[in-house]
């Protein structure tokens, strides 16, 4: 993922009609192509048709129960606009701007670079949870000098990037626990897509860096 903070050019962004998301429609600016717009309205109806009997302590708090319902709601709430964008770096996937109410962006990479379907909605899922104003847009904490785990999206190095967090409710941390409940208690997902999930989120979770919420995660990814 990135860094909250991108500093965005001030640009108006035309949006063209809007295309259901769940319930819900979401707006796509003028430079979202066509088969963009599609995979993101596909990758959503999917989502849509999880389901599960239990959900971990951690997700019942951010989320409520695993069903696809659920997931679209908590999303609906958070985002009605999406964009493509540079987003300030060559290393960049997706990103927010608080001055921006309600809208995440996309760049290249996320376009470019083939990732699974449920690590794209993972990223979605991230940048939403930083569109979340009351909790100062949950930003990020610097990675220390000496961290070792790279981008799993692009394979940058993330040491002394604001590329971590030190929450166990942040974006990294909620992104890796929405995927976990996934691997482990959704009933109708394929063994594709539950091994997909537990790779991502084993990979979002080496983010935290904050004992207390590295020992609350372990306790949660242990329900």
């Amino acid at each position: 993922m990135v860094r909250l903070f991108i500093v965005m050019l001030a640009l108006v962004h035309f949006v063209s009609p809007s295309y259901a998301i769940g319930s819900a429609d979401m707006q796509f600016d003028e430079n979202v192509a066509t088969d963009l717009k599609s995979q993101v309205v596909n990758d959503f109806s999917f989502l849509e048709s999880i389901q599960a009997s239990k959900a971990s302590p951690i997700h019942q708090t951010t989320f409520g129960t695993v069903s696809g319902a659920n997931y679209l709601q908590w999303f609906n709430k958070r985002v009605l606009f999406f964009g493509v964008d540079t987003c300030g770096g060559s290393t960049a996937v997706a990103c927010v701007d608080p001055a921006f109410k309600n809208k995440i962006w996309v760049t290249d990479n996320y376009i470019q670079i083939s990732h699974p379907q449920i690590a794209r909605l993972m990223t979605l899922y991230h940048e939403a949870r930083h569109t979340e104003e009351e909790n100062d847009n949950w930003p990020h904490a610097k990675c220390p000098s000496n961290f070792k785990p790279t981008s799993i999206w692009t394979g940058a190095k993330l040491n002394n990037e604001y590329a971590c967090d030190d929450t166990a409710y942040g974006s990294y941390s909620s992104a890796s626990v929405m995927l976990n409940n996934i691997s482990k208690f959704c009933t109708n997902c394929s063994a594709k897509v539950k091994a997909d999930a537990k790779l991502y989120s084993d990979d979002q979770v080496k983010r935290v860096i904050d004992n207390t919420a590295i020992q609350q995660l372990a306790v949660d990814f242990a329900f």
